[in-house]
């Protein structure tokens, strides 16, 4: 197949692009950044038609992964750029598919599990999940990842595409042992003593292996008849207490430093960017993919933390 990943540059664009290239596909990514790779990379700004138009004719499925990090402080300028990466680059991948002759029969565009409200109380799945943004109290950043999301799931659903088939990703937190990427982030606080639990510690956490989610890509692409929104995210979310207690064992760390509201938020403003990673409760679960019939290689977080500490350590010590 050939497979078009748009804004395939980051920790999960290389994860699709490294296995579908390792797997004999034709991968090309189009990227605001030039870069050497094993695979192809075609320039494109994300906001307007140009050369890598002739790219995506013929292509077998479109991957847009494209928008500015959220790994930053919700400045203005930051969240205007937040919102325009993600809605804007969605607007002209419609322009280019009803430009060409022949587009992709499947494109997946990219979401996030945070668009469903903070849930102490009970999972959130693609049929009864309920969207956040209302919630009493809830702060501000909150809210304005949610309108994200939101606005990001209208752009893509809001034009029809009669010969694409379209299939929106709500992805949790997706952990591979690359250095830099998320679970990377929380493998060092417990390596350096602070990965105790972050106070209250009841707030869920939810999250996929990179195995499972590159599986679930595939198996989206597979089955025909999924279309809409679909969860990317293991089984079983969990409480932060349990979810860090568990990543301590396989670390063989003996203990981990509490983390206080008040020293979290000094920890993000320091490092430029911001708290909702780790203080709000995500209880997402893959509903649609377990009724298709999807069965998880790592469906509970021991399993999952086993395999990628062992990973972390096989290429960094």
């Amino acid at each position: 197949m050939k497979i078009m990943i748009a804004g395939g540059s980051g920790q999960v664009g290389t994860i699709l692009a490294r296995h579908f290239h390792r797997n004999g596909h034709s991968v090309v990514v189009l990227s605001r950044r030039l870069q050497k790779s094993p695979w192809r990379v075609v320039h494109w700004n994300g906001l307007a038609l140009g050369p890598w138009l002739d790219e995506l004719d013929c292509s077998d499925v479109l991957i847009n992964l494209a928008g500015r990090s959220v790994n930053c402080r919700y400045t203005r300028k930051n969240r205007r750029s937040i919102l325009d990466s993600r809605v804007l680059s969605t607007r002209v991948l419609h322009q280019a598919i009803a430009e060409i002759k022949h587009p992709p029969p499947v494109w997946l565009n990219a979401s996030t599990a945070t668009i469903y409200r903070h849930a102490l109380d009970r999972p959130m799945d693609e049929a009864t999940g309920e969207f956040g943004g209302n919630e009493a109290g809830a702060p501000d950043t909150w809210n304005f990842s949610i309108q994200v999301a939101k606005a990001w799931e209208e752009s893509f659903f809001s034009t029809p595409t009669p010969g694409t088939r379209k299939v929106t990703l709500r992805s949790a937190m997706t952990f591979s042992a690359d250095r830099g990427g998320v679970f990377d982030v929380f493998l060092n606080l417990v390596r350096h003593g602070l990965g105790g639990t972050t106070l209250p510690g009841t707030q869920f956490v939810s999250w996929i292996h990179e195995v499972d989610f590159i599986r679930s890509v595939e198996f989206i692409i597979n089955r025909t008849e999924l279309t809409g929104a679909v969860n990317l995210a293991a089984p079983h979310p969990l409480p932060n207490r349990e979810f860090l207690s568990i990543l301590r064992k396989a670390w063989s760390a003996r203990f981990g430093l509490p983390t206080t509201r008040w020293m979290l938020e000094l920890g993000t403003f320091l490092l430029r960017t911001e708290s909702e990673l780790v203080l709000k409760s995500r209880q997402v679960v893959p509903g649609r993919l377990l009724d298709a019939g999807f069965q998880f290689e790592y469906p509970t977080w021991p399993q999952a933390a086993e395999d990628l500490v062992g990973q972390w350590r096989a290429v960094n010590l």
